[in-house]
């Protein structure tokens, strides 16, 4: 894991794409702000989590549907 330290207004850049900027620091708690290409999928990492678990369930449930959805 790479740990980077960041002050409001400051960016950190993923790739040629992908921009994190920090918006706000309150106690312990930091609001970000993400620019990407809009396909790119962001979501919190319980979201994520749960979309996974749930394609998976589908994909059980009935493979063909799943695959033809991607």
């Amino acid at each position: 894991m790479l740990v980077l330290s960041r002050k409001i207004d400051q960016q950190i850049r993923i790739g040629d794409d992908v921009e994190i900027t920090v918006l706000e620091i309150r106690g312990s708690r930091v609001k970000l702000g993400i620019t990407c290409p809009g396909e790119i999928p962001v979501h919190r990492a319980e979201v994520w989590r749960r979309i996974e678990r749930e394609l998976m369930a589908r994909e059980q449930e009935s493979p063909q549907l799943v695959l033809a959805a991607h």
